[in-house]
């Protein structure tokens, strides 16, 4: 017999009870799997649990959706004996913004199997719990330059929720996650999911890139109503955009990929404000799809970055 996939926390539970919006409660998801260059989610999730004091609602059973064959966590070892374990988990807490308006924050290692199981779970904790939105981030690879602002793709139903902007994509085919397989399944029982990419630079989509959270918790605050407290994320931006710019001066082949981006940016930028034909300057739809598939075989570690 199949062991439940969550356990809820009852003091957690009672706790969200008590302080939860009646109308409009939020359920933010930002999880570690292989579709999040620059570390986007990763580094929102973080941002809010350093800045909040998170309490407990709920923590999934990892060993039922984990391949440790193929994602395999880190280890310390140190001397003679082992330190430190990256230890997997994914679990749902309850968390406040800087107004302290409660939302609940599902975070941690994304399912790598049992979709479905954990995708109804979500559609549990999201009936029990009273959330009208739930919402998610991620970083995908585009063909960008760091010197010009971070665009997004926001993505979901309802459209009325969605962004008044023409959509960088038409139709492309691409790996799928259980994130994205969440929002496809929420649509389907009409329960509102929409879901922040955020275009990051595909040559820094290995690092982490703090400006492309900054960007996604922008696009939060203005769908959600909540507010972020970014305190030290600001800072680390900054530092990041100091050692770009380092390392770009210090390379003549950066700078030349970096003069070619901006280019092929503006140019399309200029023609998606006049409303002309945009399929020349950016890669196809065929061409960015290709790219997200490398990117993620240097996430499975298949092929080595920069190849």
């Amino acid at each position: 017999m199949t062991s439940p996939l969550i356990t809820w926390d009852p003091q957690g539970v009672a706790a969200w009870a008590e302080t939860a919006p009646k109308e409009g409660a939020v359920l933010l998801h930002s999880l570690r799997g292989f579709i999040d260059a620059g570390k986007a989610g990763l580094l929102v999730a973080q941002q809010i649990l350093e800045s909040s004091e998170p309490q407990r609602v709920a923590t999934f059973d990892i060993d039922q959706l984990l391949d440790y064959r193929s994602r395999r966590p880190e280890m310390t070892f140190s001397v003679n004996q082992w330190t430190d374990y990256d230890e997997p988990h994914l679990a749902l807490d309850l968390v406040r913004d800087t107004e302290e308006t409660p939302f609940l924050l599902l975070h941690g290692f994304e399912p790598d199997i049992r979709w479905e199981g954990y995708i109804h779970t979500v559609k549990e904790i999201v009936t029990r719990t009273g959330v009208g939105l739930t919402l998610g981030t991620y970083g995908i690879p585009m063909a960008a330059p760091h010197t010009r602002p971070l665009t997004t793709t926001v993505h979901g139903t309802p459209q009325d929720l969605l962004p008044d902007s023409a959509s960088f994509f038409g139709t492309v085919n691409v790996p799928a996650s259980a994130q994205n397989l969440m929002e496809y399944r929420f649509a389907q029982w009409d329960l509102p999911a929409i879901n922040i990419a955020v275009h990051v630079p595909h040559y820094l989509s290995q690092s982490s890139y703090p400006q492309a959270a900054e960007r996604a918790i922008q696009s939060i605050e203005d769908i959600s109503g909540l507010l972020i407290d970014t305190t030290g994320l600001d800072e680390d931006a900054e530092r990041a955009e100091e050692e770009i710019a380092r390392q770009t001066a210090e390379s003549d082949e950066v700078q030349a990929l970096v003069a070619g981006l901006e280019r092929q940016y503006d140019a399309y930028m200029e023609q998606r404000e006049e409303g002309l034909d945009i399929s020349g300057p950016l890669p196809s739809a065929e061409e960015l799809g290709a790219e997200f598939e490398k990117f993620l075989q240097q996430q499975r570690g298949d092929t080595p970055p920069g190849a």
